[in-house]
């Protein structure tokens, strides 16, 4: 469990959409604290990938010869 203090301007505005869509207030923080730490996540694993890559980077021309897409 845990608590959370939100300025007026936040709470006001998680209180119009909570009855205007019949939800919880709670409901709402518990998806915007999924989605932020999806995206924090996803974000993580891009720098990592990017400074530790697993694999040779190749370009997209190199890449369309492998597939034998070349245009």
């Amino acid at each position: 469990m845990i608590g959370v203090r939100l300025d007026r301007e936040l709470e006001k505005k998680l209180e119009k959409l909570a009855r205007k869509t019949h939800r919880s207030k709670s409901y709402y923080v518990r998806e915007a604290l999924r989605l932020y730490l999806d995206e924090i996540e996803d974000y993580e694993l891009a720098l990592e990938r990017l400074h530790n890559p697993r694999d040779k980077v190749i370009s997209a021309e190199e890449m369309w010869r492998k597939l034998g897409l070349e245009l």
